[in-house]
């Protein structure tokens, strides 16, 4: 039996600056409200423009990093997994989806500040990622394939306590 897949990958741009955050242990948090925009025909053949907004949480010592890097408008590539959770206000329960980050991707975007890294990406990955990526793909991670090192994993603490 399959245990399943919870996947997404999303390629937009920082809609607000990052919110740092801290849980009551001290785990650092950083939200994100991260645009994706598509394209398409209408039923009148016309191009129309679609904004979607996703909120990404990125957890521990890589929530820090970005937080330094981060600003409204920056590029980035996700790649994650969706956790729903739940809350009660003014006596009403409601829903959030949010995209818990495994690995985040920085390019050019709109921002004006100079590129993180060279060729206007930088890679910031949790240490499981390539595992992961051998494991599901049966083979080792892209960068030992290609015989380059990549960037250098930072620590990921998994924290299963929310700050809001």
């Amino acid at each position: 039996m399959s245990d399943g897949m919870n996947k997404v990958i999303l390629f937009g741009n920082l809609g607000s600056d990052p919110e740092l955050r801290y849980t009551a242990n001290g785990t650092p948090v950083l939200s994100l409200r991260i645009a994706t925009n598509e394209s398409f025909l209408d039923k009148n053949r016309e191009v129309q423009e679609r904004t979607e907004w996703h909120t990404v949480v990125v957890w521990g010592a890589r929530a820090e990093a970005l937080a330094k890097t981060l600003s409204k408008g920056s590029g980035m590539l996700v790649e994650g997994g969706l956790r729903t959770s739940s809350y009660e206000k003014d006596g009403v329960k409601r829903y959030r989806t949010e995209i818990h980050a495994r690995e985040v991707c920085l390019s050019g975007g709109r921002r004006s500040a100079p590129p993180p890294a060279d060729d206007d990406v930088m890679v910031v990955r949790s240490p499981t990622a390539p595992k992961l990526e051998e494991e599901m793909l049966g083979r080792a991670p892209v960068a030992a394939r290609n015989g380059r090192s990549g960037a250098a994993p930072m620590a990921l603490e998994h924290a299963e306590e929310l700050p809001f």
